[in-house]
């Protein structure tokens, strides 16, 4: 009895075992089964073992990749190699395939025709206007003659974007050139893609000179451009969109930024057929115009004196008929001017690429590309401002200038406080570039300071927009 009793003793603890322990006993036998044919203490230790450093390379993992960076950069396939083949076959079979869901030129003329066909004209205005019925019945139209390719352009968040009248009907002139432009972005694109070499989305300068000379044949103004003077075009029209397309310079323009840029856009408008269309004033005032490369091309060669294929101070001194001052001239050769391989001293001489920057920024002064360059020219200590003192030290030269030229006299300190009051600065004891740029007339503030001609323009705006509006009212 007494031994039974005792046996009894030990079970009970076995039935009356805490949750916490019932849940360590299961999850024992979870790891370690059912326990029929173990029967070994020395199984239950090793597998114990191996959970706990499973567990503890786990965490070993996780501090390892907390702690170490990021790989960013993957080396590019060599050229020659089956990766580069593969990638190269990859990106020409993608751009086929986006090429061939473009419109092409007589698919663009049968939308017109349908657009014109299936509108209505607004009795008000006479305009030719559509509604989203309308709209959608031009869609199945167009489907069915042009096919499927054009539909995209037909859905309702693009009806949605055009300006609507009273009646919920839109244009259909403004519709049909939202076409176009995105058919002509979207064939850039394309065409860039092909130039880019290393598939990264930006195009290196000979790349863009590149793409530049395939649309020459296609511009109605390039056409019949000397063929020796393409090479000298290519590289003076691609050196605009590197100069506002990378302010950086990294030597690399990104395909994006020079889709959506207005370069490109000045580009596209030698597109008209005959330069009759185009005045004088505007072919010169466009970059891009055989007219305006060659004037460029004739002012380095008349300022290079010494015919070296560069330009020293003195030489670009003559620059503008010699308006531009002293100072002026120095800063840029400090800023943007870089030192020479050859010749002692402090010489330095600038060559073209770095004379059409020089040009870029003088002719686009309003721009925030072209107004950068000129203040890092205006910033005489690099300090990221100027101060009264800088603006009467810049303003000397022009003043001296200003007074050789037989003009009444001035007081420094009267222009110094009204280009205070043009700028209006956030710290009004100093001039920073965000305040030029703010402020919406930094470029006639940096003509006051660098060119006794811009001063004299600023002088005498009033006199010059009235001489401007007479021959408007004649």
């Amino acid at each position: 009895m007494h031994n039974g009793s005792r046996a009894a003793d030990d079970a009970s603890p076995a039935t009356t075992l805490p949750a916490s322990s019932m849940l360590w006993v299961r999850n024992l036998r979870r790891f370690i089964g059912s326990g029929a044919g173990l029967g070994s203490e020395a199984l239950m230790e090793l597998e114990t073992k191996r959970i706990l450093l499973d567990i503890f390379k786990e965490k070993q993992q996780k501090s390892a990749e907390a702690s170490s960076i990021p790989s960013f950069y993957k080396k590019k396939p060599e050229d020659g190699s089956i990766s580069h083949r593969v990638q190269r076959l990859a990106k020409y079979r993608f751009l086929k395939k986006q090429s061939d869901l473009l419109l092409n030129a007589d698919d663009l003329d049968a939308m017109w025709v349908c657009l014109r066909e299936n509108c209505v004209i607004d009795d008000a205005t006479g305009a030719e206007k559509m509604n989203y019925e309308d709209f959608c019945h031009i869609a199945s139209v167009c489907t069915e003659q042009i096919g499927p390719k054009c539909r995209r352009f037909f859905s309702p968040s693009n009806f949605m974007k055009f300006e609507k009248d009273e009646s919920g009907r839109i244009a259909i002139l403004p519709f049909y050139l939202y076409v176009m432009r995105t058919v002509s972005l979207t064939q850039a694109r394309i065409d860039m893609s092909e130039l880019d070499e290393d598939s990264d989305g930006f195009l290196q300068p000979l790349e863009m000179e590149a793409y530049i000379r395939g649309l020459i044949p296609n511009l109605a103004q390039l056409r019949d451009m000397p063929a020796a003077f393409v090479q000298m075009y290519c590289r003076i029209a691609a050196h605009k969109f590197f100069f506002f397309c990378d302010p950086h310079r990294r030597g690399k323009a990104c395909i994006k930024k020079v889709l959506l840029s207005n370069c490109l856009q000045e580009l596209m408008e030698l597109h008209q057929e005959t330069e009759e269309e185009v005045t004088d004033t505007e072919q010169a005032e466009n970059w891009f115009s055989l007219t305006s490369a060659q004037r460029i091309c004739d002012m380095f060669l008349a300022l290079d004196k010494d015919m070296n294929g560069t330009l020293g101070k003195q030489e670009l001194r003559e620059y503008a008929d010699g308006t531009l001052t002293d100072i002026f001239i120095e800063r840029a050769f400090d800023e943007h001017v870089r030192r020479g391989k050859t010749g002692g001293g402090n010489a330095r001489e600038m060559d073209f690429e770095s004379f059409l920057d020089f040009v870029l920024a003088l002719e686009n002064k309003d721009t925030p590309e072209g107004l950068t360059y000129l203040f890092r020219c205006l910033d005489l200590h690099g300090r990221g401002f100027l101060t009264t003192a800088d603006i009467h030290t810049l303003f000397r030269d022009v003043h001296q200038k200003w007074i050789d030229g037989g003009n009444y006299e001035l007081c420094i300190e009267d222009v110094r406080d009204e280009i205070w009051d043009m700028v209006k600065p956030s710290d009004p004891l100093r001039i920073t570039l965000a305040d030029l740029l703010s402020c919406k007339q930094g470029g006639t503030v940096a003509s006051m300071l660098i060119d006794v001609r811009g001063f004299w323009a600023h002088d005498n705006r009033e006199n010059l927009l009235q001489e401007e509006e007479e021959p408007e009212e004649e």
